[in-house]
């Protein structure tokens, strides 16, 4: 496979991906992703930017939010976010920091 192919079908599996996740799953919560995974929307998010910083374009963690998540996080809270127990709560501060810490 040439490279140019290998990274259209990178690119389209990422676009399924955010649409597996913005679209068909709204209900998976960003905190249950994070535990279970070790990543969520925010994180997708995270790493569109440091694409974009890398490739010289400037972006912010909002930005990059607003154009993942096609809407801003606000919209997307009242939207779809519900309230995560003490337990979620607590099993997210170690997944954050062991799969985030300081880059977040």
């Amino acid at each position: 496979m040439d490279r140019q192919t290998q990274i259209e079908l990178e690119a389209a599996a990422f676009r399924r991906l955010r649409q597996h996740l913005m679209e068909d799953r709204t209900d998976v919560q960003n905190i249950d992703l994070m535990n279970l995974a070790g990543f969520c929307r925010n994180c997708l998010a995270r790493w569109y930017q440091e694409a974009a910083n890398e490739k010289g374009i400037e972006m912010g963690k909002e930005e990059a939010r607003e154009i993942y998540y096609g809407m801003t996080m606000d919209e997307w809270k009242a939207k779809h976010q519900t309230e995560a127990g003490a337990d979620k709560q607590a099993a997210f501060k170690v997944a954050f920091e062991q799969n985030v810490g300081s880059k977040g």
